[in-house]
């Protein structure tokens, strides 16, 4: 089964996916289509606020985060790791369970990303926003780092969060029944 959009002018077709015996959910996935990464970098950035810094979750944003900076000129960007690594000089780390993932998992920065993004005007990214507890774990890493929460975006809203209004987005994704059928 497979659930056809518009994505900002591109058509997809998206593969559903199972979450629970009564759950599917439609699989949004960057990786290798340089077409709809390259174009919803485009988008996003046309609707985005003034920010320093952007930031996002390893590991599906992150081809979306950085061709947001390329086309920016942005010289720096950061990801939130999912686990800390032997070049970090220390860490923040916050605990996240999202619908994609089966167990709780860590996001971290290191101590020097922390001290750059201190003060600065941040923009969280994402691929797709569902039941937002990836996104709350990015607002705690910012703003224990000192940051200043500009702006969330991510290229879909998916479930709940589509009637989110602190998000800027480029389209809804819907939930699904077993059957393919979109969920009421």
């Amino acid at each position: 089964m497979t659930y056809e959009m518009d994505i900002a002018g591109l058509r997809r077709e998206l593969p559903l996916c199972k979450v629970t015996d009564d759950l599917y959910i439609g699989a949004f996935v960057m990786f290798g289509d340089v077409e709809l990464t390259v174009h919803c970098a485009a988008e996003l950035l046309k609707r985005a606020p003034e920010y320093d810094y952007l930031i996002a979750p390893e590991a599906k944003a992150i081809p979306l985060i950085y061709e947001m900076a390329r086309q920016s000129g942005a010289e720096k960007y950061f990801l939130a790791r999912k686990g800390p690594k032997a070049y970090m000089t220390g860490v923040f780390e916050v605990h996240v369970k999202s619908i994609t993932t089966m167990d709780v998992q860590r996001l971290v920065i290191d101590t020097a990303d922390a001290e750059l993004i201190n003060g600065k005007r941040i923009l969280i990214i994402d691929d797709v926003i569902s039941t937002g507890e990836s996104l709350r774990a990015m607002e705690e890493l910012v703003t224990r780092a000192g940051g200043n929460i500009v702006g969330r975006m991510a290229v879909l809203a998916e479930g709940a969060a589509q009637k989110r209004d602190d998000i800027i987005v480029l389209g809804d994704l819907p939930l699904f029944n077993p059957d393919g059928t979109v969920k009421a």
